[in-house]
């Protein structure tokens, strides 16, 4: 016959640790905090551009005459919009005794994980935004480049990847910008496991840093480009290219605005009355551009 007792329990004062998902929509786009609506950004297309005068004069002599004169070039400016109209919002609802009775539901908590949704979603709907971008993929027997059918990422590969990226980018007359705000591409989970891979079993001295420490998935700097890590992903799409050259707005004033938290008392129940607790939520207008001229040095990579 045995005996019922009660066992002690010890509670941890905090709420276990919530697993946060990488984000690096702050690093590879240009970020613009307004309050404005739109956008203006003028351009010259190529096309528009003047052009050089061939043929002007054959020599000195000839620089005079009537039939060599410069005719005034033609050029035409247009210009795109980055709108901040669309919407999202996160939200938890707190009734009135657990904000008082349980210490896992304070302001501050709650704020910050808002915070973190907020800035998650950011990250999923940067790497939706794939059809802005140029096909990035495999153009005929494993050969990396403007194309789009896909490629699956491979330890033996990954340097083809980073190089085909450099080449679009030379190509496209891109290298100047390039070397002004940096190269990057976003990989996933296993394509970063196959990154490090080839990092430590390549040079001498960096892999054997790489060996010791391994990869920061914050971003690492390697053969000449930015590495970040997202689980953010749309399935069967990587992002690269050059740096904050694609553009993200968020609006920022007002009482409910991105990196802003409300909370309502007795929010209104979704069949009457209302409810005897707190909502608090965050609420953020964002848009998202790749200005026309600079589409070609942003790239969708087609993977497997």
């Amino acid at each position: 016959m045995a005996s019922t007792t009660i066992q002690q329990e010890i509670w941890d004062s905090n709420l276990a640790r919530r697993l946060d998902k990488p984000q690096t929509w702050n690093e590879v786009y240009d970020t613009l905090y307004t309050d404005a609506a739109v956008i203006v950004m003028p351009y010259e297309a190529a096309g528009n551009e003047a052009t050089a005068g061939t043929a002007f004069h054959a020599n000195a002599a000839a620089r005079n005459t009537l039939s060599n004169v410069i005719i005034p070039g033609v050029v035409t400016q247009t210009k795109e919009s980055l709108s901040i109209v669309l919407s999202e919002y996160v939200s938890e609802y707190v009734d009135f005794a657990d904000q008082v009775q349980s210490n896992y539901v304070k302001d501050a908590a709650i704020g910050t994980k808002l915070g973190k949704l907020v800035g998650e979603r950011i990250e999923a709907l940067m790497l939706a935004d794939h059809g802005s971008w140029t096909d990035f993929g495999d153009t005929g027997g494993g050969v990396l480049g403007a194309a789009s059918t896909a490629f699956t990422v491979t330890e033996n590969n990954i340097d083809d990847v980073i190089l085909g990226i450099k080449e679009r980018v030379n190509a496209n007359n891109g290298a100047n910008i390039a070397k002004e705000k940096g190269l990057f591409c976003v990989w996933r989970a296993a394509d970063w496991t196959k990154l490090e891979k080839f990092m430590m079993a390549n040079g001498f001295s960096m892999a054997d840093y790489f060996l010791k420490n391994g990869a920061d998935t914050a971003g690492v700097f390697y053969d000449g480009m930015w590495h970040y890590m997202s689980t953010g992903h749309t399935a069967n799409h990587l992002f690269g290219g050059v740096r904050k050259v694609a553009k993200i707005g968020l609006r920022t004033s007002g009482p409910a605005s991105y990196g802003k938290v409300r909370k309502v008392d007795d929010p209104a129940s979704s069949t009457a009355g209302h409810l005897p607790g707190s909502n608090f939520y965050s609420y953020f207008d964002y848009g998202l551009k790749v200005p026309t001229n600079l589409k070609v040095c942003v790239y969708d990579l087609n993977v497997n």
